[in-house]
C-alpha cells in the first residue's frame, strides 16, 4: 500500500467515524424547528470533513448520516438537501481558497440558501407542507448558523494550539 492509498483510507475512516458520531449524537443535540429538526452538529461535521478531507468525504458523510437518521426515525427528508449541498460547497470553496472562512461560507450558503430552496418542493410533495421557500431558508439558517459558529471556533482554536505547539518545539 502506498502513501496516497493510506491517506485515502484514513480520510474514509474519519468520515465514517464522524458519520457515526452524527447519527449517535442526533437525538441529543437536535431540536424541533418547524417541519424539520435542527441539528447544528451536522453542519459542524460537514465543515470539519470539508477542511480536513475534502468535498467527496464531507458530501458522502452527509448523505450517509441523512440515510441512517431517516431509517432510524431521527431525521427528515429535508436532511438530504440541507446537509449535502452545504457539505459539497464547503469543501469546494475550501479547496479553491484555502481559508476557513470559505468553508464556513460554503456550508452556510449551501445549506441555508440553496438547501433551503431545494427543500421547498420536497416538503410540498412528500411532507404535505404548504410553507413558502423562504420559510425553509430561515429554518436552515438557524441550524446551520449555529453549526458554522461551533466549527469555526473549534477549528480556529485547534490551529492556534497547533501553531503555538510548533513554536515551542
Amino acid at each position: 500500500m502506498n502513501y496516497t492509498e493510506d491517506k485515502s483510507y484514513r480520510k474514509w475512516i474519519l468520515a465514517a467515524l464522524l458519520t457515526a458520531a452524527g447519527v449517535l449524537l442526533s437525538p441529543l443535540f437536535s431540536f424541533p424547528l418547524g417541519v424539520t429538526r435542527a441539528f447544528p452538529l451536522q453542519h459542524m461535521i460537514n465543515i470539519f470533513l470539508a477542511v480536513l478531507c475534502g468535498s467527496r468525504y464531507s458530501t458522502s458523510a452527509a448523505f450517509c448520516t441523512s440515510v441512517i437518521r431517516n431509517l432510524l426515525g431521527t431525521g427528515s427528508l429535508l436532511a438530504f438537501p440541507g446537509s449535502m449541498v452545504g457539505a459539497f460547497l464547503s469543501g469546494f470553496l475550501y479547496s479553491r481558497l484555502h481559508t476557513l472562512w470559505a468553508a464556513v461560507l460554503g456550508e452556510f450558503v449551501g445549506t441555508s440558501l440553496i438547501g433551503g430552496l431545494l427543500s421547498y418542493p420536497i416538503a410540498a410533495l412528500f411532507m404535505g407542507s404548504s410553507k413558502g421557500a423562504l420559510f425553509y431558508v430561515s429554518l436552515f439558517s438557524i441550524s446551520c448558523g449555529a453549526g458554522c459558529v461551533i466549527a469555526y471556533v473549534v477549528l480556529k482554536s485547534a490551529r492556534l494550539i497547533q501553531t503555538e505547539f510548533i513554536k515551542t518545539k
